[in-house]
């Protein structure tokens, strides 16, 4: 780990210190880089167990993921998913591309991830699913869509793309799926570089997915009676993933260490909206820092951010909502459709370097950026931290 500032301290840096190095030598010493390799299979039994499912599908990116999740649980057209409009756009496209309808709900104005209770009004005959998006490091309340899901006969398509390593009333997320969803983006938990994984506890869907992900080979191979896709990841994305894996209690530990110094050092600032340390069933485990500008700021995340980057800083905007992307508005999707919880996350949100290879001196030179941008006679120092909500 450098022991000296970055010139320019990046929105991520990844952790690898563990080993990555020995089992990517591996793969190129046994010839073994492709698919087929035996660390696909390692990280898929340890990546999954450690999420609480018993099969694990690893696939080549996050986005994959969902497209596969959708198609195993038979989704199509007429169908309709419920899901947060405050996510990354692959979740609404995975619907879409399957020729269903995703149904928005707003998000929680503490937590930012999507609001349980307005679910309910949401289900018509054709719903088919629910997806709850783990958001930033705080997990959905699950008891709702759980209940929900079971009155109504509906699928629960879980994605922990950004809670890998988190737990809902001590179960660990992703284990409350019917299927599950993770990506493994260089700036995730548990990073391949790029990569992805499907989990489930059903067997059925395990062989549907194991299917699909691999063209459908059959017996004999070149013999077809499905469509699928090429899906897989190769054993040298899997060889860095299990070393990951090995270490992800440690990076957990560190990534609410960095959290909790981000609050120390900002709760004092008025007119910001911290990210809460806790709600009543998970701590937070800080997979990015979100900072929220309340109107009392007069400037939005896109001008901190400018600033920011001119201090020589990367940051990043938070999530624009489904109902106001372009592509899904030429389509006619969510008309007249408002959502002012995620309309104001997007305007006003914005997140600091908050990756694992942040060193704690490039963390300080962060923290006096954002109060440098932040802080003026004007706004005084009230805090406006959620705190918690317990």
């Amino acid at each position: 780990m450098p022991s000296k500032p970055h010139p320019f301290i990046p929105v991520n840096l990844p952790l690898l210190g563990g080993n990555e190095r020995r089992y990517l030598n591996e793969c190129i010493d046994t010839g073994w880089i492709s698919s087929e390799g035996s660390f696909v299979k390692r990280f898929e039994m340890e990546f999954s167990e450690l999420m609480g499912n018993r099969y694990g599908i690893a696939v080549s990116n996050g986005t994959d993921a969902l497209e596969l999740a959708i198609a195993a649980l038979g989704i199509g057209p007429g169908d309709e998913v419920i899901l947060p409009t405050f996510t990354i756009i692959s979740c609404a496209q995975a619907v879409i591309n399957a020729g269903a309808t995703p149904v928005l709900v707003d998000s929680d104005p503490v937590t930012w991830n999507m609001q349980t209770d307005q679910v309910a009004a949401k289900i018509t005959p054709r719903t088919k699913a629910i997806m709850p998006v783990h958001i930033y490091g705080l997990p959905v309340d699950m008891d709702p869509i759980i209940n929900l899901a079971e009155k109504h006969g509906l699928y629960i398509v879980e994605d922990n793309a950004e809670c890998i390593g988190q737990s809902y009333k001590g179960r660990p997320c992703g284990s409350f799926g019917h299927i599950s969803t993770y990506s493994f983006y260089a700036n995730k938990h548990v990073t391949t570089g790029e990569g992805g994984m499907v989990t489930t506890n059903d067997i059925k869907l395990d062989e549907i997915c194991r299917g699909l992900r691999n063209l459908c080979f059959e017996n004999p191979r070149f013999v077809h009676h499905r469509l699928g896709w090429n899906m897989r990841i190769s054993n040298l994305q899997a060889a860095v993933g299990l070393a990951q894996v090995e270490q992800l209690e440690h990076f957990i530990e560190k990534k609410k260490a960095m959290g909790s110094r981000y609050t120390s050092e900002l709760k004092d600032i008025a007119g910001i909206s911290l990210p809460p340390s806790a709600t009543d069933f998970a701590e937070n485990i800080y997979w990015v820092y979100g900072i929220v500008l309340e109107d009392e700021i007069p400037f939005d995340a896109k001008t901190a951010i400018a600033m920011l980057h001119e201090a020589g800083i990367g940051a990043r905007p938070f999530f624009w909502p489904m109902h106001e992307q372009p592509v899904f508005r030429d389509m006619g999707l969510f008309s007249g459709e408002s959502y002012p919880v995620a309309e104001k996350l997007a305007r006003r949100g914005f997140y600091p370097p908050s990756g694992l290879g942040l060193t704690e001196i490039d963390q300080e030179r962060v923290i006096t950026a954002l109060k440098n941008i932040l802080v003026s006679p004007g706004l005084g120092s009230c805090s406006h931290i959620t705190g918690t909500t317990s």
